[in-house]
């Protein structure tokens, strides 16, 4: 009995921890694997560990527990074959882009090698089909450096237009001097 009463409270911390994983991370992805290479594997957890991202191969019973601890009854559907948890505390995106652009770089989807199942932003869980639209997304760097450069542009072209306008205005003074300037000699 003691043995079992271990057992069962060592897997009730680890739904705890994926509870508190899927209630407290920004951003989650879902994968499916087969046939994934020891090597490829360990390169992507160090892809996904480079971006603050954490990863574990999970149980479905386990993570069914958590997602229905967690009200993410819907979660469970696709609780199923081989899954792969990557979890962001900071960035929402990060697990998306690190995961499709590592399928990408290594061909892995086509293979059905590596399969995004769904995925989870802030609380809200979304398609495999939004997981990768998500990870096409620019970057925040990317997406401010377009606001700046779209507002900094009608400040460019009124200081261009008075550019013009006051050059202008030199030129018509300069001519206006130079006649009077001829009509005096």
């Amino acid at each position: 009995m003691a043995y079992q009463s271990k057992v069962t409270d060592k897997k009730r911390a680890i739904v705890a921890e994926l509870k508190d994983q899927l209630t407290t991370s920004k951003g989650a992805v879902l994968t499916g694997y087969k046939g994934l290479t020891v090597a490829v594997d360990t390169e992507l957890r160090r892809e996904l560990r480079a971006a603050g991202v954490t990863y574990h191969v999970v149980k479905n019973t386990m993570t069914r527990f958590a997602a229905q601890d967690a009200g993410l009854d819907e979660l469970t559907t696709h609780l199923e074959g081989t899954t792969g948890l990557a979890f962001s505390k900071e960035d929402p995106v990060a697990p998306a882009k690190v995961i499709c652009g590592f399928m990408k770089k290594n061909k892995l989807e086509d293979a059905g090698i590596l399969t995004i199942k769904a995925g989870l932003v802030e609380g809200k869980i979304i398609s495999d089909k939004d997981v990768k639209a998500l990870a096409d997304l620019p970057s925040r760097e990317q997406l401010i450096a377009k606001l700046l450069g779209t507002m900094n542009a009608p400040i460019a072209n009124t200081v261009g237009v008075l550019s013009a306008v006051i050059s202008g205005f030199v030129r018509v003074v300069d001519a206006v001097r130079e006649q009077k300037e001829k009509a005096s000699a």
